[in-house]
C-alpha cells in the first residue's frame, strides 16, 4: 500500500471568468470545488492507476469534512487527524488564459495536535510499502516536522518520496535519515545550491547532483517541463525525453509524476520503467482539464514514447548541453 501525506489540504475552488474585472461584480456560471493539496493530487492519480493507497494529513471543521466527503465519493481511502479549526480554501480565478490564485494559509497547528498526528502517522505505517510527502507545512507546526516523519519511516525501512521545497527540503537533505527520492525542478535545484541566475548544462547538472548536500539520496528526479527530466539514480545519470503532447492543464503534473514514481517503486520496477511510468502519468495529467487526473487507457501509448538515455560521466559535456535552463 502507498501512504500519501498532505499536511495542509484544501478545498480547491475554480472560478472561470472570461472578462475578470477589478473593483467590480464578477458573476460566475460554473464553479468547481474539489479536495485539493499536492498530496491529494498524488492520491487521485494513484487511485486512477488502480493501486491501494491511504491518504492522511490534518483536516478540520466544515471544510475538512467536505474534503473527506469528496474522497469518499471517489472511493479514495483516507485516515486524517481531525481538528476543530477550519481547513483552508484555495481559489483560482481563470481569466483570459491566466490564473489568479488566492490561497488561504489554513489552520494553526498546536504542539499537542502535532504530537497527536505523529502518533496517527506511526499507527498507519504497518503494511505500507511507500510513503509520499507533498507540499508545505501548516502554520504552527515545527519546520523540522518532515524529519520526524522520515525517522518513523526509517525505523520501518519504508522509502519516502519527498516533494517539497525551500527550507523543508533543505532540512530533510541535512537530516541523518534522508528521503529515498526527491523531485526538485530546475529553479528549486538552483536555490538549494546557490546557482540562481546560472544556466545549467548537463556537465553542471552532474556536478550539482554530486554536491555533498545530495549525498545518500538514492534517486533525484530534476523536473524540466516539456524537456522531460534529468535523473540521478544511485551512480547512474539519465536524460529522459518525452514526446510533444496536447496541453490542457499542466497544474498538478508534478504530483502525477510523484504518483507514477510511487506506483513503480512499490512494484520494484527497474529504474528505466520507473522513470517511464512517472513521465507518462505526468504527461497524462497535463492532457486533462482536471487537476490530478489521468486517462489510464492512454497509458501504454505514451509510455512507449518516453525515451531515456544513460549519460556516461566521461561524456558529460556531450550533445546534452542543449538541455539548458533559461
Amino acid at each position: 500500500m502507498i501512504l500519501t501525506v498532505t499536511m495542509n489540504p484544501s478545498v480547491d475552488i475554480s472560478y472561470p471568468i472570461k472578462d475578470f474585472k477589478l473593483d467590480a461584480v464578477n458573476r460566475c456560471k460554473e464553479t468547481s470545488k474539489t479536495a485539493g493539496g499536492k498530496g491529494l493530487n498524488v492520491s487521485r492519480v494513484i487511485h486512477l492507476m488502480e493501486e491501494d493507497l491511504l491518504a492522511t494529513g490534518i483536516v478540520g471543521g466544515f471544510l475538512g469534512r467536505f474534503i473527506q466527503q469528496e474522497l469518499d465519493e471517489t472511493q479514495i481511502a483516507h485516515h486524517f487527524y481531525e481538528i476543530e479549526e477550519e481547513s483552508r480554501n484555495c481559489i483560482a480565478i481563470l481569466h483570459e488564459g491566466m490564473q489568479t490564485e488566492i490561497l488561504e494559509s489554513g489552520p494553526t497547528i498546536t504542539t499537542a495536535q502535532e504530537k497527536a498526528f505523529l502518533n496517527t502517522f506511526h499507527s498507519l505505517l504497518d503494511g505500507v510499502d511507500v510513503v509520499t510527502i507533498s507540499g508545505s507545512l501548516p502554520n504552527g507546526i515545527d519546520p523540522l516536522f518532515y524529519n520526524r516523519l522520515l525517522d518513523e519511516c526509517y525505523e520501518k525501512n519504508i522509502p519516502v518520496l519527498l516533494d517539497s521545497s525551500g527550507s523543508y527540503l533543505k532540512e530533510a537533505l541535512n537530516h541523518p535519515h534522508k528521503p529515498y527520492l526527491i523531485k526538485p525542478n530546475l529553479d528549486e535545484l538552483k536555490q538549494l545550491t546557490y546557482q540562481e541566475g546560472n544556466q545549467l548544462s548537463t556537465l553542471d547538472l552532474i556536478e550539482v547532483l554530486e554536491h555533498p548536500l545530495f549525498e545518500d539520496i538514492p534517486v533525484i528526479v530534476v523536473s524540466m517541463g516539456k524537456d522531460g527530466a534529468f535523473v540521478k539514480w544511485q551512480e547512474h545519470y539519465y536524460k529522459v525525453d518525452i514526446p510533444p503532447i496536447p496541453v490542457a492543464n499542466p497544474v498538478g503534473s508534478g504530483d502525477a509524476t510523484i504518483a507514477g514514481l510511487a506506483v513503480a517503486i512499490k512494484h520494484h520496477q527497474s529504474p528505466l520503467d520507473t522513470l517511464k511510468t512517472a513521465m507518462t502519468t505526468g504527461m497524462l495529467n497535463t492532457m486533462e482539464e482536471k487537476t490530478g487526473y489521468i486517462d489510464k487507457t492512454k497509458f501504454n501509448h505514451y509510455f512507449n514514447q518516453v525515451y531515456i538515455e544513460e549519460i556516461n560521466k566521461k561524456d558529460r559535456g556531450s550533445i546534452y548541453d542543449k538541455f539548458v535552463s533559461k
